[in-house]
């Protein structure tokens, strides 16, 4: 039964959509990352507008974080400091993403603008955590011992702060900036930021993987909502509709990635992620330089 979607102009199969809603929900609940880095691009590859993709796969975003949040505070795998300052950031972020959206999509340049942000940040990201998550693993077998930490050249940075449940000692502005990177990735691709800011949380903050999950996906609920207020309000582009269908597929979904994250083990959590973000920004390179299907010529007969 196919749903037609005010915002999107267009009629797809609702139950597609609710498939679509609960594997990222699954992501979710699975990885501790909003899901929306998959969930857009599977939205315009389904025929969906990419402006109506960012702002309305935003909010699902939110519906599936909740949902696994609520799985991992069970487990004490939330740092509610932590997360409220990465919060302080994501708004600061929002806010100039959602202006800069806003121009992108005057000058007719926001769908080229969200796929190639897409190939760039997924391809870097994704290369980067499955070296170093493989080398982990590697190193954890010939050593027999958890990799160890690294004192870094920002540790002298001020107005510290700590964070009991992460046993860290470091300064705001650090967790400050990660929080204002993923605000301004969730306003202008649509997504949570947890593909970009797992890594960071894991590589630049030093956030134990455990407590990793719970806390991104913390912010995330925060941001994305944001985002999507800003993204109604300013550029007309939420669709209710296709919103809510996802909303309640990914809700249901994330239950179950939070049940099934907690029986695999850190590392290879990592390199499952690594895979998959690769994957979709090898679809979206391939979208990109790929001969389209209907050509036509601007040229006089």
């Amino acid at each position: 039964m196919n749903v037609y979607l005010p915002i999107a102009g267009v009629s797809i199969n609702i139950l597609s959509l609710l498939l679509l809603g609960g594997g990222v929900g699954f992501l979710s609940g699975l990885f501790g990352v909003g899901g929306g880095f998959l969930l857009t691009p599977l939205l315009i590859f389904m025929g969906v507008p990419s402006a109506v993709a960012v702002a309305t796969g935003a909010n699902q975003v939110v519906g599936a974080s909740v949902s696994g949040v609520i799985a991992h505070w069970r487990r004490n795998n939330v740092d509610v400091k932590m997360g409220l300052v990465l919060v302080a950031g994501g708004a600061i972020g929002a806010v100039g993403g959602v202006q800069l959206f806003a121009r992108l999509r005057t000058l007719g340049q926001v769908d080229l603008t969200i796929s190639l942000c897409y190939v760039l940040f997924l391809g870097f990201v994704g290369g980067t955590m499955l070296f170093e998550s493989l080398r982990s693993i590697l190193l954890s077998r010939q050593a027999g011992l958890p990799h160890k930490r690294h004192r870094h050249l920002w540790a002298r940075l001020p107005f510290k702060m700590r964070f009991a449940r992460s046993g860290l000692y470091i300064s705001a502005l650090l967790p400050i900036s990660v929080g204002a990177i993923g605000g301004l990735l969730a306003a202008l691709m649509g997504v949570g930021g947890g593909f970009i800011m797992v890594p960071m949380m894991i590589y630049i903050l030093e956030i134990p993987t455990a407590v990793v999950v719970g806390t991104s996906l913390f912010q995330v609920i925060f941001v994305t909502a944001a985002v999507t207020i800003l993204q109604a309000v300013q550029t007309g582009t939420v669709d209710v509709i296709l919103m809510l269908t996802l909303l309640v597929g990914g809700v249901v979904g994330a239950q179950f990635g939070a049940r099934a994250g907690s029986r695999l083990r850190a590392e290879h959590m990592r390199v499952l992620l690594a895979l998959l973000v690769l994957a979709v920004s090898g679809r979206l390179l391939f979208e990109l330089v790929a001969e389209p299907a209907d050509l036509f010529s601007l040229s006089g007969g």
